[in-house]
């Protein structure tokens, strides 16, 4: 495998033969428990994966949204757990083996989302058909998912 089909297919999990953008998009979720704790480190992940998977996408796909490709997956998905780097932490850094499971959920469910139904600019992304469309789409859906997870936090916080 070549090193941008690893990077383009995180590490392989691509190419789970059901619900690849599903395993992608979970496998980011676990890995990015490791980072929120770290804003900084969470923030340097997400441009590293957006520039990262850009490359190795621009140079795998030939402008086809292969369904092995989930590195975008993956910096949506970061880019939609952002808002619990801040505030009240999901992982406590005191008490690691505390996950508040309902953000998280909550984040990946809107990033499933908007991934899969494709509103407004995701869609647009989406019909770009070259690297910069397959990162794009899930990068804005990403955006939108920390949207509406940050207003949520906002309004418990203020409730």
């Amino acid at each position: 495998m070549t090193p941008a089909r690893l990077v383009a297919s995180f590490g392989g999990c691509g190419f789970s033969p059901v619900a690849p953008g599903t395993v992608g998009s979970l496998a980011a979720l676990v890995c990015g428990l490791l980072f929120l704790p770290h804003p900084l480190v969470l923030g340097a992940a997400i441009l590293l994966c957006c520039v990262a998977g850009y490359a190795a996408t621009l140079k795998v796909s030939g402008g086809e949204d292969y369904q092995w490709i989930v590195i975008d997956e993956v910096a949506g998905m970061w880019i939609a757990m952002a808002p619990l780097a801040f505030g009240p932490h999901p992982v406590d850094p005191s008490r690691p083996d505390r996950i508040d499971v309902l953000w998280l959920l909550l984040a990946f469910a809107l990033f499933r989302l908007f991934d899969i139904t494709k509103p407004g600019p995701v869609g647009w992304f989406d019909r770009r058909h070259d690297a910069a469309g397959i990162m794009g789409d899930d990068i804005v859906a990403g955006l939108i998912a920390a949207a509406i997870m940050t207003a949520a936090r906002i309004l418990i916080v203020l409730a």
